[in-house]
């Protein structure tokens, strides 16, 4: 039997959505071990002088459950 926990987070890139996913995924990995799945909530952008500034990509990870 296994445990998965839930978190929330929001990368940003001004590359893409999909940078701004993989910074999330990668920073999260550093101090999350066995993550299994990032599940993509919500994408937007930052608009400055009718550009595109800045991709945010939000995203729900789950990583298994370790009790001490």
């Amino acid at each position: 039997m296994s445990i998965y926990k839930f978190i929330e987070l929001a990368g940003t890139s001004p590359e893409s959505w999909e940078k701004a996913a993989a910074v999330a995924v990668e920073t999260a990995s550093k101090s999350l071990r066995d993550i299994r799945i990032a599940e993509v909530m919500e994408m937007d952008m930052t608009v400055e002088d009718g550009k595109v500034a800045l991709y945010r990509t939000k995203l729900r990870l789950s990583f298994k459950y370790e009790s001490p």
